[in-house]
């Protein structure tokens, strides 16, 4: 076969093409696209901070544009997909339960998500919970009282909380759907009433060759050290899998300038053949699958990127949730924003640009629709910007109507 040299652009177009971020959507959003784009993610990853959208739902917007975040609820609630620990706490499509089974199966081997001593020791207490459950129908950690007492904090769980975690994590319950965000928990039977463990479950060897297999084909294109990130997978088999991947013609061995040599997944090579030229202008989330692996976005983008909601504000090098500009195929700055809903304002303090970026007409024109088209989603009725790079300064209305 012949040898494939590939430009930087060239590769990171069909990484964004395997993660539907090559062009603007098509059409207007239907709910089977919303499955159909965390399939193609493989996993679409959970988080609760939510100074803009929530981290979930603002990922499938940036693929799928306007969409009722409700349906990503009703996705869940239709058992359509599922939630537990993959990349970090994820949405995962219902067909993949076996990969993550083996999992749950041996939770000890899950680290701080998973506390044996604790269950131990509050033998008694769950068992009543899960009997409760078992008579009175699905709860949430809301549903029980903090011990008199209990001092305020991030991770200062009442008690019920971590008996739900923990039965969480070891796949005796499962999270029905969530209210206001909050999971509600119930019986893993009467989620999954057909599932049986010895016919159907997966060996953990099986399991991760699976696993392998989505994250190939969800980054597109990648180099080894890239596999094992994207399900949190530790001592992976990725070279014996590359080498059966190349034996089985799955992918393709191309050099990528500066880069060296990466993997092309079989879905594109079609896309190797007739490229399509990025065209998409989004605003990512920093959970987003193209960035939440950091090395990656700085080997592929050359985007130094780093989240700093956990570090002191003094501290921080730009702000509190910033959010990754993606224009045309590359990453060409970040933002600071909140979504002030009262007002109905989203309010951008800051926006920053990466070194070398052109700011060309183009971009000042893409960059506003996208954010007009990401602040009428949230229900903003106007944008404010507060203080903007010295390159853009006087291009653009520091407020606009929507």
């Amino acid at each position: 076969m012949t040898a494939v040299t590939l430009s930087l652009v060239q590769a990171r177009q069909l990484h964004l093409a395997a993660q539907g971020l090559l062009r603007p959507p098509s059409h207007t959003a239907r709910f089977d696209d919303l499955l159909a784009t965390i399939r193609r993610m493989s996993l679409l990853q959970i988080d609760t901070i939510h100074v803009v959208a929530r981290s979930p739902y603002l990922v499938l917007f940036s693929r799928l544009g306007d969409y009722p975040v409700s349906w990503l609820e009703q996705a869940l609630a239709q058992k359509k997909v599922f939630e537990y620990w993959a990349h970090e706490a994820c949405f995962i499509p219902t067909e993949d339960y076996p990969l993550l089974r083996h999992r749950m199966l041996n939770p000890s081997a899950s680290g701080w998500k998973y506390n044996q001593a604790w269950m131990d020791q509050h033998q008694l207490d769950i068992a009543n919970l899960l009997q409760h459950i078992r008579e009175n129908g699905a709860v949430r950690s809301a549903d029980f009282a903090a011990p008199e007492g209990q001092k305020p904090g991030w991770w200062a769980w009442k008690p019920h909380k971590r008996h739900l975690e923990n039965l969480f994590t070891a796949g005796e319950l499962m999270v029905s759907e969530r209210r206001n965000f909050q999971r509600v928990y119930d019986l893993r039977q009467r989620i999954m009433p057909d599932w049986d463990d010895a016919q159907h479950a997966l060996n953990e060897t099986d399991a991760v060759q699976r696993m392998l297999d989505n994250s190939a084909r969800s980054l597109g294109i990648f180099r080894s050290g890239w596999l094992a990130d994207y399900y949190r997978l530790k001592r992976a088999p990725v070279t014996q899998a590359i080498a059966g991947w190349l034996e089985q013609g799955l992918i393709r061995e191309v050099q990528v300038e500066s880069l060296g040599t990466l993997y092309l997944h079989h879905t594109l090579f079609a896309q190797l053949a007739a490229p399509q030229a990025a065209t998409h202008t989004a605003i990512l989330s920093p959970f987003d699958p193209l960035v939440w692996d950091r090395k990656r976005a700085l080997e592929l983008f050359d985007f130094d990127y780093r989240l700093e909601c956990y570090t002191p504000e003094a501290k921080r090098r730009y702000g509190y949730f910033v959010l990754p500009i993606l224009h045309r195929g590359a990453l060409k700055g970040r933002l600071d924003a909140r979504m002030l809903r009262k007002a109905k304002v989203l309010e951008i303090r800051q926006l920053w640009l990466e070194p070398k970026t052109r700011v060309s007409q183009q971009f000042l024109d893409d960059v506003q629709r996208a954010l007009t088209r990401f602040a009428r989603w949230q229900g903003a009725e106007t944008v404010e910007v507060n203080r903007l790079p010295p390159a853009m300064e006087g291009t653009w209305p520091l407020r606009w109507e929507i």
